[in-house]
């Protein structure tokens, strides 16, 4: 089955005249008249039916219009589509986000991304760094933002952005609230309930730290969602442990607790040796020449960033 073919038929059943129809399509009758008996032999049935000057549909006709309409425009759109994106008028960028980075602290970013490539769709996944990692060896992403990817490989280059430290966050009118941080130890915290986001990367909290400072895990209430997480905060119901940038809503507070000891790195990634298109260069660019120095909770450690075999891979 040809679009040309296809086309004709559509023009024929909507004139329901052969010679009007040849006429809209610019070609002759007796083109447009075999075309259409071609398809007519493809789908093994009549489709227009001639009486004299007149034509009409036959049932089969009238049931193969609406789908073959259907067919001829979404090729016309394919078609369209694919010239637009060999123009660059149409693009898309697929960027892998932590699910514990908040998205705000992006924004800047990526909206000057976006007012250089208005036609550009965004494909934002999130994902923990095991699967973020797997996303850029597989191209299922281009750019990737969050904290250590799971598995270090020697194609992985690394821009660090800033590092933080891990706080209890407790709603604004929770008994811990009212306490200095220096105050929190380990007696304190050892029988609060806390709450873990059920999609939390693993390799951002160490469960042997955690239980040496006191904190147990076991009966943490569950939730998939940030915003539910934040709810329940709020509700006093537990307290959560996420990273000094995430979850900043005025009903709730962050508290330093030393004894935790836990830190991560943020970093921009992506795949050294392969060729990034223009809005991933552009996002790459802005993300590296922003201020992040207001974020970090101390130092940069080239410790950070080791690769599987130790050495050191840092842009």
């Amino acid at each position: 089955m040809e679009m040309q073919q296809v086309r004709y038929f559509i023009a024929v059943a909507k004139t329901l005249n052969f010679t009007r129809a040849a006429e809209q399509c610019n070609v002759t009758q007796p083109a447009l008249t075999r075309a259409i008996k071609q398809l007519e032999d493809e789908l093994g049935g009549e489709l227009i039916r001639r009486e004299g000057r007149l034509s009409h549909l036959t049932d089969l006709g009238a049931r193969m219009l609406p789908l073959l309409t259907q067919c001829y425009e979404s090729a016309i759109s394919a078609k369209s589509l694919a010239a637009q994106v060999r123009k660059g008028d149409v693009a898309s960028l697929a960027i892998g986000v932590s699910r514990t980075l908040d998205l705000d602290l992006l924004i800047e970013p990526i909206t000057e991304m976006h007012r250089s490539f208005p036609g550009l769709q965004l494909k934002l996944r999130r994902g923990t760094g095991a699967q973020i990692g797997e996303w850029l060896k597989n191209g299922d992403v281009e750019i990737a933002l969050g904290g250590q990817i799971g598995e270090s490989w020697d194609r992985l280059e690394a821009w660090p952005m800033f590092t933080e430290a891990f706080n209890f966050v407790v709603a604004n009118d929770h008994e811990l609230a009212m306490r200095n941080d220096l105050e929190l130890d380990v007696e304190l915290v050892k029988d609060l309930r806390f709450l873990v986001h059920a999609d939390a990367d693993p390799a951002e909290l160490n469960r042997t730290r955690l239980d040496a400072a006191g904190i147990n895990l076991d009966l943490a209430h569950e939730v998939d969602s940030i915003r539910d997480l934040e709810a329940l905060v709020a509700a006093r119901l537990g307290v959560a442990i996420l990273p000094a940038s995430a979850m900043k809503a005025r009903r709730v507070r962050h508290l330093s607790y030393p004894a935790l000891d836990q830190r991560r790195t943020v970093a921009v990634y992506s795949v050294a040796g392969r060729a990034r298109s223009r809005e991933a260069s552009a996002l790459l660019n802005l993300v590296r020449a922003a201020d992040w120095s207001g974020l970090s909770t101390r130092p940069r450690r080239s410790s950070d960033f080791k690769t599987s075999d130790g050495s050191i891979r840092r842009r």
